[in-house]
């Protein structure tokens, strides 16, 4: 809807029911579809000037560059840390602007990360080691459907700012919001001295 001329979009999962009330793309009547198949067909019809390109598939070190280097912007909702580090490490190579969301019950983060910027610290200054994929089980931990909404609209309006060079972005900080509560936080954080993103 915005005009954004070329998107890919990487899943090799099926939607399943469970996806239905956070994943507001899909319906009942498309268990068991292709997600990413799906998804390029909805938005051919909102948008058929827009270029969508479906890998059904799932990202891994041997295909990432392939793909991710057709791309300026990545956007992550990936729902482990192996795939968020795994594109933590490309963009940081290739300098890319990466855009991380992270969700759980009502709690979520979005980081920018503007590796174009010497000074931009990485996904792995904040964590420093890398966490259990328990944090973002949605299946496990449950998740309020309009939290993933919410992430995924910030990390849209993060591209489109960046693209626009307009207003203040996310880099150098994380925002953590609580569905719950109400509380929105902005935090930052710098480079971490010993993490390898400071050969780059």
């Amino acid at each position: 809807r915005a005009g954004v001329g070329n998107i890919g979009i990487i899943d090799n999962d099926k939607i399943a029911l469970s996806n239905i009330h956070r994943q507001s793309l899909y319906s009942s009547s498309e268990v068991g579809k292709s997600k990413v198949a799906v998804v390029k067909k909805k938005l051919n019809l909102i948008n058929q000037n827009t270029i969508i390109k479906s890998y059904k598939l799932r990202l891994n070190k041997i295909n990432i560059k392939k793909i991710a280097k057709n791309y300026t912007y990545i956007v992550d909702g990936s729902d482990n840390f192996k795939t968020k580090f795994l594109l933590n490490k490309y963009s940081i190579k290739y300098k890319k602007i990466l855009i991380v969301g992270a969700i759980n019950k009502f709690d979520g983060h979005v980081f920018t990360f503007d590796f174009k910027d010497k000074k931009t610290p990485c996904l792995r200054c904040f964590y420093q080691s890398e966490p259990s994929d328990e944090i973002l089980n949605c299946e496990a931990e449950g998740i309020m459907g309009p939290v993933a909404g919410i992430i995924g609209n910030i990390q849209a309006n993060e591209v489109l700012k960046k693209i626009l060079k307009i207003g203040k972005d996310l880099n150098k900080n994380i925002l953590i919001i609580n569905l719950l509560t109400l509380n929105f936080r902005k935090v930052a954080f710098k480079k971490n001295k010993n993490c390898s993103c400071k050969k780059h």
